[in-house]
């Protein structure tokens, strides 16, 4: 593999993991009632989020997780509880008002202020683990490991596919208003709860699988990897 390898192969994988296109309606959502100057900011912040906290783990992260003591295994069960907590929000109560900012429309002429409160309030779960999982942060551990027998070539190409699907999530992000005007307030609500259900159903595949990969044998599989070849 060579570094042009390495970089296509990891902004493909990370533009899957991170998945903008789907998490779209949940990111009108929590920013429903935004103009397109505070989604546009609000994005660029959790996107920039996005870059430094892949860019930190393609160098750092064996070692931090290492550091610490912390397994991908827990890693992976941690984050699934996370998203599991995200996603009984979004099917059993309404997310639009959990997530609703009384101050938006007072902040057209704050727009920073409004992007930075926005930003805090879905740093965790929505910008990680839900974007930035498990699934990815592996991904780019395994791509490292792969990018040092590269050689400096091979940290460039990885930098550079962690930008471009910062740049890539920032673009799907920034179409949001065309998105929410599309669907309405009961097609968002509609879709949100949907969303929701898949994602305890995620949530509960990645304890699975860091179960799975703590115990040995406990679990089948077919239960962790139900779909060889084309799971993340």
């Amino acid at each position: 593999m060579d570094a042009v390898d390495l970089g296509v192969n990891l902004f493909v994988a990370l533009f899957a993991l991170v998945d903008p296109i789907g998490n779209v309606p949940i990111f009108a959502a929590a920013t429903a009632g935004a103009t397109l100057s505070q989604r546009l900011n609000v994005s660029a912040l959790i996107c920039l989020f996005i870059v430094a906290f892949l860019t930190f783990f393609f160098f750092t992260g064996l070692w931090l997780l290492q550091f610490f003591g912390i397994s991908l295994a827990a890693f992976r069960i941690a984050g699934g509880i996370l998203l599991l907590l995200l996603g009984l929000d979004m099917a059993r109560e309404d997310f639009l008002k959990i997530f609703a900012d009384a101050d938006a429309a007072k902040d057209l002429a704050d727009v920073r202020g409004y992007a930075r409160r926005r930003f805090q309030r879905l740093i965790v779960p929505f910008a990680m683990p839900l974007l930035i999982g498990p699934g990815a942060i592996s991904t780019i551990i395994i791509q490292a490991g792969e990018a040092q027998e590269i050689g400096p070539a091979g940290a460039v190409a990885g930098l550079v596919a962690i930008g471009a699907a910062g740049l890539a999530t920032f673009i799907c992000f920034g179409l949001t208003g065309p998105i929410s005007r599309l669907l309405g307030e009961v097609g968002m609500a509609i879709v949100v709860r949907v969303l929701g259900l898949i994602l305890c159903a995620l949530a509960i595949q990645f304890i699975l699988a860091g179960l799975g990969e703590a115990i040995p044998g406990m679990i089948s599989a077919g239960v962790t990897s139900p779909y060889p070849g084309g799971g993340h």
